[in-house]
């Protein structure tokens, strides 16, 4: 039986995606519940982009639907659709020179009404979320300046500025080094525990996956995929499938490490 609709703040029916003439997923049935995080794992050009652009409503499928709160895009219109989910892409592009504080204030836009500028609550939130992805003191940095790592953390705070209920992740690890992965993952892992919000992230590691994600997508290509709780769905024969190359499962304790064979 599927959950109350209000209750499961993203969902798929019967989802099919496909680019350039490629199927990315094809029949997908997917619920996201407060506290969801979902790691979407796959190969290079399996369509983990194309898939999350189409969750976040920037693609339209070729068959189905995508729901927020029981609602379509199209129901919600875009103002609307942007206060219940954010993207972060896995690109970031600066048009324009801008500091750190102007940059992560984007992420408000959404809750302003037309024409009305940033309040003081606005600035507060942006430095609240540049504090918690350890860029306080930045605000008044130019972004140009900035190392890919820091432009990938002010690109993740205007995310958390935006305070959507779902989070779609499009790599969130580019640039970071290993203690800017963990803090990263083990924000968005809170902000699901103790906030409800629901995340889907596209992610390379199945380690990480296993670490800081309770369910998995493996796509496989061709429209093939899996989905399920992480402690069911990583296991060798899979992950070997899905990877193209054969992975050694090593007992750590009450976990696993998955390593190439």
């Amino acid at each position: 039986m599927r959950r109350e609709a209000e209750k499961v703040l993203l969902a798929t029916q019967g989802l099919a995606v496909g680019i350039a003439g490629q199927t990315v997923v094809h029949g997908l049935d997917l619920e996201l519940a407060p506290g969801a995080r979902l790691a979407v794992l796959g190969r290079n050009g399996a369509g983990k982009t194309t898939l999350l652009s189409t969750l976040a409503g920037l693609r339209p499928p070729e068959a189905g639907e995508v729901t927020l709160s029981g609602q379509t895009y199209a129901q919600l219109g875009p103002r609307r659709a942007a206060q219940r989910r954010g993207l972060l892409l896995q690109h970031q592009g600066d048009a324009f020179p801008a500091s750190v504080l102007e940059t992560v204030l984007v992420g408000r836009h959404p809750h302003l009404s037309r024409f009305a500028w940033e309040t003081a609550e606005d600035a507060r939130i942006a430095r609240e979320a540049l504090a918690a992805v350890g860029l306080a003191g930045f605000e008044a940095r130019e972004v140009h300046t900035l190392s890919g790592g820091e432009r990938q953390r002010v690109a993740i705070a205007a995310l958390l500025a935006q305070r959507p209920g779902v989070y779609l992740l499009d790599e969130p690890l580019a640039h970071l080094d290993l203690n800017h992965q963990v803090a990263v993952l083990g924000l968005f892992a809170r902000l699901a525990r103790e906030e409800g919000a629901a995340v889907a992230m596209v992610l390379h590691d199945p380690n990480l996956a296993a670490r800081y994600c309770n369910q998995a997508l493996l796509l496989y290509g061709e429209g093939r995929h899996d989905a399920g709780p992480v402690d069911e769905l990583l296991d060798e024969a899979r992950l070997a499938a899905l990877y193209g190359h054969p992975l050694r499962a090593v007992p750590d304790g009450d976990r696993r490490w998955f390593v190439p064979a």
